[in-house]
């Protein structure tokens, strides 16, 4: 026998999920029925490392947490059993759920929310390969010392060539 919220219970759990929806850019949403306990517990880990909140949860709950937000969009949506991705980072709850789905076919990708913009499976899956801001500051860092490194390498084959010169000479 299972043992339902009571109504102090619901209370909490809206309240922080809301609290949760408050500061998110981006919520996705997945069914992940018949997955073994032990994915669902690699899945939670993997969202924790990457600053995920993760959980399942009744969607009328859902449901209201999101209500009066710019992720109310995403509520018709949320049907069936589900497990709900949400993170400050405008990457990450897509790219985790994203990359699971891959090596389980159990998990099936349903819809997400970017920035109040309702994203069909194929937008979760592109926001997922959108590399994460700490990729993104990298590559930026690249592009801006290439011109640096690339002046220091011909000033140093200048300085060479005048000395292989001056040697000849």
């Amino acid at each position: 026998m299972t043992v339902g919220l009571n109504l102090n219970d619901k209370k909490a759990v809206v309240e922080e999920v809301s609290a949760k929806v408050a500061t998110a850019q981006t919520i996705v949403v997945a069914e992940y029925r018949g997955i073994q306990v032990s994915h669902l517990t690699q899945l939670r880990a993997k969202a924790r490392s990457q600053g995920v909140y993760l959980r399942v949860l009744k969607n009328t709950l859902a449901r209201r947490s999101v209500e009066g937000t710019q992720f109310a969009g995403l509520a018709d949506s949320m049907t069936g059993p589900l497990i709900y991705s949400i993170s400050d980072d405008a990457v990450a709850a897509a790219k985790v759920l994203s990359d699971f789905a891959k090596t389980n076919d159990k998990l099936v990708l349903k819809a997400g929310n970017y920035a109040g913009k309702n994203l069909d499976v194929a937008g979760v899956n592109a926001l997922a390969s959108i590399p994460s801001r700490e990729v993104l500051i990298a590559m930026l860092m690249g592009v801006m010392q290439a011109p640096v490194s690339g002046f220091a390498r011909g000033l140093a084959a200048l300085a060479a060539k005048k000395e292989s010169e001056g040697a000849a000479a």
